[in-house]
């Protein structure tokens, strides 16, 4: 039945890509699901800093770059924010604001990459991408509110773990994109 329920015609790319769409509200739901499930793995996987993440959260809005309009696209990244907040308990922590400014960050720079240079970039270079905004937003955090200028000691590893899990994502994005039905009968023509 949810198959079937969240099955649209090839080309049809979610009708109009309208919040109002149930299509896409399904979609939406969908894929935010995916984003809590993928922060509960996440949040079990050990970490040196406590907003130091794999990104693997991720994963479902490097999918919806090519399903959905800006304001579906920014639905689901509120969604992944707030349910990630939610799953790891850090809500009402200063961690949720380095989770909100790396998300939104990434998210809106792989969103504007990925329209401005379609067909000419892949998901690897849209993926590193979002992982040094990330990065270097949460490390900006870091400098002006808690580590000041010892926040540049951290930086290199910081940086290196966001390029290699950016890169590995991108990847993994790139060949299931690639393989997947579902995803071309929903992508944005």
């Amino acid at each position: 039945m949810l198959v079937h329920t969240l099955t649209a015609q090839p080309g049809s790319a979610l009708g109009d890509g309208s919040l109002r769409n149930p299509d896409v509200r399904k979609t939406i739901a969908l894929l935010g699901a995916f984003c809590m499930f993928l922060s509960t793995i996440e949040f079990m996987i050990p970490k040196p800093a406590p907003f130091l993440r794999i990104g693997i959260a991720n994963l479902p809005l490097m999918l919806a770059l090519d399903i959905f309009p800006f304001p579906a696209f920014l639905a689901l990244v509120g969604i992944k924010v707030t349910g990630q907040a939610l799953v790891t308990g850090t809500l009402f922590s200063p961690i949720f604001l380095f989770s909100l400014a790396g998300t939104t960050l990434a998210a809106l720079s792989m969103y504007a990459l990925r329209r401005a240079l379609k067909g000419h970039i892949s998901f690897i270079g849209i993926s590193t991408l979002g992982a040094m905004m990330s990065s270097i937003s949460q490390l900006a955090l870091a400098w002006f509110w808690l580590f000041g200028n010892a926040a540049r000691f951290i930086a290199p590893p910081f940086l290196a773990a966001g390029l290699i899990t950016g890169i590995a994502l991108g990847i993994f994005c790139e060949v299931f994109v690639g393989r997947s039905q579902w995803h071309a009968a929903r992508r944005i023509r």
